[in-house]
């Protein structure tokens, strides 16, 4: 797996932080190709108690709240940035394939 973003997409217009006093391009954010993030894909979540949780061993099923075929939310840094779908990668390992941007409503 190929650990560098693609930012083709991002285009000449395109601003980081909201600066728009002038356009951008993919050579001003070389700067940040190096940083490290964490990408996590939430498959679905559970709530359950202590106790229940203890008894659980090898070959327990947890119940999660999505169903079967409904897309994953993939975060970034802990920011949900994408809807997803899982993918097979070869023969044994598991991926996930965006969908869907989601646009977050900045809080400034």
């Amino acid at each position: 797996m190929d650990d560098d973003l693609d930012l083709t997409d991002i285009g000449p217009t395109s601003t980081l932080g909201g600066d728009t006093s002038g356009p951008r391009s993919t050579r001003d954010l070389e700067a940040v190709y190096d940083i490290p993030v964490t990408v996590s894909a939430v498959l679905g979540r559970a709530t359950m108690q202590v106790s229940q949780l203890l008894k659980l061993g090898r070959g327990a099923v947890v119940e999660l709240d999505r169903k079967l075929g409904e897309a994953i939310d993939i975060y970034v840094n802990n920011r949900l940035v994408a809807r997803g779908e899982v993918v097979m990668v070869d023969d044994n390992r598991l991926g996930v394939t965006m969908t869907e941007i989601v646009k977050a409503d900045r809080v400034a």
